[in-house]
C-alpha cells in the first residue's frame, strides 16, 4: 500500500495545487475528501495556468483517475462549469477519468442564497465566507435534510426531499424579509443537470478499497489549511468542514488511509483571506512586498490576501493535530531579496509566554508574537532552483532553523510555481 495525504498547516493557499500535482506523476489515483468550490488550487504546467476548485489536482495528468468523496459538498453547476472550462484547455474529463461519491451533498442554488444573506447579517462581525453556499449545505447534511448525489436517481424521492428542505429555509427567509423560494423551481434546475452529474457518479470509497488491493498509489488532496478547521482552526473564524488529516478516512471513505504519509504544506511565510486572528501579519513595506510578489490574491474570491512572517507555534499546532510526517515547504522564492527574515517562535499572551495557540476567541487580540531574526538572502536567489545545494547559504539555514522549531523533517521545497521547480527530498511513491 502507498497512501499519501496532502494538507496545508496554514490558512490555506500554501500551494497544495502544484505538490498534488507533483505527486501525481507517480500516483495512480487522488482523492478529494472535504470542503466544496471555496477552495482554489492554481497549477502553472508549461507556463498554461489551470485554475482548480472541485475537479482534484490531478486531473492534469493523463494516467491518473481522480475522486470527489463523500465529504465534499458538490455544487452540481459549478462543477460542470469547471468541467466545461478545462476541456477548453484540452483535458478530457470523462467518467473513466472522473469519478463522484454517490454520497456527497450536494450545494443547491438556495444554499448559496443562505451564506451571503447570513453573512450580510452578521454586519462588522461576518466570518468572511466565500458565499459558495458551503457552510449552509454542510449544516443541511449534519441536520439530516441535505441533498445527495445519489438521490437524483428517483426523481420522485428527490422531489419529496426538496419540499421538506424548504419547509426549513423558507421559514428563515420569511424570518429575514427576504422572497420565498419554490422548490419545483430548484427541483427543474437539479433535472437540468441530472444525468451529467450521475454519469461521474460512483461508489468512491470501494474503488479506493480495490485500487489498495491492486498495490496502486493513492494521493489524498485536502483543502483549505488546518487553521481552518472546524474544531482546531482559530474558531469562529473557520470552514465548515474538518480540514485536517483525521477528515481522509471520513470523507473519502476507506479507513485504511489513515496510515498514509501524511505531508503538511506550509508557505515559507503566512498568508490568510478575509477575517479572523493573525498574530504575524505585516501592516507595513514589508508586508506589502510579500503580497506583491507572492501575487497573494485569492484562486475563489479575487481578496486581497494578508501577509506576515512565518508562525511556528500555529504550524506545529497543525503537525500536531494531523500527526504530520513532513513539511513541504512553498514559495521559497517569495523572500529573496529580503535584508533579514522573522520567526515566530512563541506569544506572549497577557504577560506570559505560551507556545501553543489559546482556545478562546478574544485572547487572540492581545497575544504579541516573539521573533528569531535571521539573515536573509538578498544578494541571492532561490527562483527555479531544483537542488538544495544550489541553495543561498543563509536560506538553507533558515530551512533548517524551521525543521528544528517544527520539529518535522521538510521534505519539499518549492521555489516557483512551475511544477518542476522544485526540490524533492524524500520518495514518497
Amino acid at each position: 500500500m502507498s497512501f499519501v495525504t496532502v494538507i496545508g498547516t496554514q490558512w490555506g493557499d500554501e500551494g497544495k495545487g502544484k505538490i498534488v500535482d507533483l505527486l501525481a506523476e507517480n500516483a495512480d489515483c487522488i482523492v478529494r475528501f472535504q470542503g466544496g468550490n471555496n477552495a482554489g488550487h492554481t497549477l502553472v504546467i508549461d507556463g498554461k495556468t489551470y485554475k482548480l476548485n472541485l475537479l482534484p489536482s490531478g486531473i492534469v495528468r493523463e494516467n491518473t483517475k481522480s475522486y470527489i468523496g463523500n465529504g465534499v459538498v458538490l455544487d452540481p453547476f459549478a462543477l460542470i462549469a469547471e468541467i466545461d472550462a478545462v476541456k477548453k484547455q484540452g483535458l478530457n474529463v470523462t467518467p473513466e477519468k472522473l469519478a463522484i461519491s454517490e454520497t456527497a451533498h450536494l450545494i443547491l442554488p438556495i444554499h448559496k442564497i443562505l451564506d451571503g444573506l447570513m453573512e450580510d447579517v452578521r454586519g462588522g462581525k461576518n466570518i468572511g465566507t466565500t458565499r459558495k453556499g458551503i457552510g449552509p449545505t454542510y449544516e443541511d447534511k449534519v441536520a439530516r435534510r441535505g441533498i445527495r448525489v445519489c438521490d437524483l436517481h428517483d426523481t420522485e424521492n428527490l422531489k419529496t426531499r426538496l419540499n421538506d428542505m424548504m419547509h426549513h429555509h423558507n421559514a428563515l427567509l420569511k424570518g429575514l424579509d427576504q422572497p420565498q423560494i419554490n422548490a419545483d423551481d430548484m427541483y427543474n434546475e437539479l433535472l437540468s443537470i441530472r444525468d451529467v452529474i450521475l454519469s461521474y457518479a460512483s461508489p468512491v470509497s470501494i474503488e479506493i478499497e480495490q485500487a489498495d488491493k491492486d498495490d496502486k498509489n493513492v494521493l489524498f488532496e485536502g483543502a483549505q489549511g488546518s487553521l481552518l478547521d472546524v474544531d482546531h482552526g482559530t474558531y469562529p473564524f473557520v470552514t465548515s468542514s474538518n480540514t485536517s488529516a483525521g477528515q481522509t478516512g471520513i470523507g473519502s471513505g476507506y479507513g485504511a488511509a489513515r496510515k498514509a504519509h501524511i505531508i503538511g504544506l506550509a508557505k515559507a511565510y503566512t498568508t490568510r483571506v478575509g477575517t479572523g486572528p493573525f498574530p504575524t501579519e505585516l501592516d507595513d513595506d514589508i508586508g506589502t512586498y510579500l503580497g506583491e510578489k507572492g501575487h497573494e490574491f485569492g484562486t475563489v474570491t479575487g481578496r486581497k490576501r494578508r501577509c506576515g512572517w512565518f508562525d511556528t507555534v500555529l504550524v506545529k499546532h497543525a503537525c500536531r493535530v494531523s500527526d504530520v510526517d513532513s513539511i513541504a515547504l512553498t514559495k521559497l522564492d517569495v523572500l529573496d531579496g529580503l535584508d533579514e527574515i522573522k520567526i515566530c517562535t512563541g506569544y506572549m499572551l497577557n504577560g506570559k509566554m505560551i507556545t501553543t495557540p489559546p482556545a478562546q476567541t478574544h485572547l487572540w487580540d492581545n497575544i504579541e508574537p516573539i521573533y528569531e531574526t535571521l539573515e536573509g538572502w538578498k544578494n541571492g536567489a532561490t527562483a527555479g532552483i531544483q537542488d538544495l545545494e544550489k541553495l543561498p547559504d543563509t536560506c538553507r539555514k533558515y530551512i533548517s532553523r524551521l525543521e528544528e522549531l517544527i520539529k518535522r523533517p521538510i521534505s519539499i521545497i518549492s521555489t516557483s510555481p512551475e511544477r518542476n521547480d522544485t526540490v524533492v527530498l524524500k520518495d514518497f511513491f
